[in-house]
């Protein structure tokens, strides 16, 4: 696809852009702020991004997205409320720390187990269910979310770097769906990945 053609798919699926893709996009950008600050308004802000999600990415037949935005649903409450337990002396009893070779070994397996369950799943579906899916790459956007999640929740610094593997596969993922406001939004929280992978990096506990 050319320049020229990019661009003109641009304008074209921008203006088909619908009001709550925009509501979605703009409560997730505020979601990843909220937690590059370390502030639990990560969690209701980023709710009603996940929630809308869930939607767009059925009508759009990202179902391996969809299964990703109803994952971020069930471990935002869970995130919620392990970021707001506090220990004896009301200090938080979650902080942010680096993973050690344990934790890698999870994060690694538990990318891999999602990676292989959902490339089968969606290879499945395609035939009658999701014509437009694209296994390899729903796949590897939704097991890296899902990592990134889940450390989140744990407040490992290694999250942000399954985050900018996701951004980066989900800017072209959208964008073919012709979800071009949401491929603009994943550019967005690419910058801000980094962003805040250099916030935590600074706070971390070894």
């Amino acid at each position: 696809m050319s320049i020229a053609e990019i661009y003109s798919q641009f304008l074209s699926d921008i203006s088909h852009t619908k009001w709550y893709e925009y509501i979605a996009v703009f409560s997730g950008i505020i979601s990843v702020w909220y937690s590059r600050k370390e502030n639990i308004l990560v969690y209701p802000t980023g709710l009603l991004n996940t929630i809308i999600y869930i939607y767009i990415s059925i009508d759009g037949s990202l179902l391996g997205e969809a299964s990703v935005n109803l994952y971020y649903t069930i471990m935002s409450l869970y995130g919620w409320y392990l970021w707001s337990k506090k220990d004896v002396s009301h200090k938080p009893i979650v902080h942010i720390t680096y993973s050690n070779r344990s934790w890698w070994v999870k994060q690694l397996a538990f990318f891999g187990a999602f990676y292989v369950v959902i490339f089968f799943a969606l290879s499945y579906l395609k035939k009658d269910f999701a014509p437009n899916a694209i296994p390899w790459a729903d796949a590897f956007a939704s097991a890296t979310a899902f990592t990134g999640m889940w450390l989140m929740t744990r407040k490992k610094v290694e999250s942000w770097y399954w985050w900018i593997a996701t951004n980066i596969a989900s800017i072209p993922l959208y964008f073919s769906k012709h979800y071009v406001f949401t491929s603009v939004y994943y550019v967005v929280l690419l910058v801000m990945a980094f962003w805040g992978l250099a916030e935590w990096r600074k706070k971390a506990k070894v």
